[in-house]
C-alpha cells in the first residue's frame, strides 16, 4: 500500500460571548498575551419532547502581541466575538495533586468584535472592529 500523505489542517472558526473579562498579561520577554473564555451555543429541537434546548460549549482563547493588547482593553464579559485560529494543547501539573493534565485552547489569529462601540458623536457608532 502506498504511503498516504495527509494535509496539515488545524483551523477553528467560533462565534460566541465572553464568559469573563479578558485578562492581559506579559511573558517574561515582554510579549503581550491575552486570555479569555467564550460560550458557543447550539440550539436544537429535542425529537422526543419537541422542546427547544441549548447545548453550550465553553472554550478558552489566547491572543498574542498587538491584538492581545487591544483585546485586553476592549473585551468585557458578555462581548460577542468571532474568533479565527487553531487548536493548541499543552500540559499543566495540578497544584494540589501534582497530576499532569492536558489543556486544549484556541490560539487566535483574528478576533472580531461583533457589537458597535459607543461613539463620542451623538447618535453615532463605529462598525465592528477586527483585532
Amino acid at each position: 500500500m502506498a504511503e498516504i500523505r495527509l494535509p496539515e489542517q488545524n483551523t477553528v472558526l467560533l462565534t460566541g460571548r465572553l464568559t469573563r473579562d479578558a485578562e492581559l498579561k506579559y511573558t517574561a520577554g515582554g510579549t503581550p498575551m491575552c486570555r479569555f473564555s467564550i460560550a458557543v451555543n447550539r440550539r436544537y429541537k429535542d425529537l422526543k419532547s419537541g422542546e427547544w434546548k441549548d447545548d453550550t460549549t465553553y472554550l478558552d482563547v489566547s491572543v498574542w502581541r498587538e491584538a492581545a493588547e487591544r483585546c485586553g482593553k476592549i473585551l468585557k464579559k458578555g462581548s460577542p466575538v468571532h474568533v479565527e485560529g487553531r487548536l493548541r494543547s499543552y500540559q499543566l501539573e495540578g497544584k494540589e495533586d501534582g497530576v499532569k493534565r492536558t489543556k486544549l485552547e484556541v490560539e487566535a489569529r483574528r478576533v472580531q468584535i461583533l457589537e458597535k462601540a459607543p461613539s463620542a458623536a451623538v447618535g453615532g457608532g463605529v462598525e465592528p472592529e477586527t483585532l
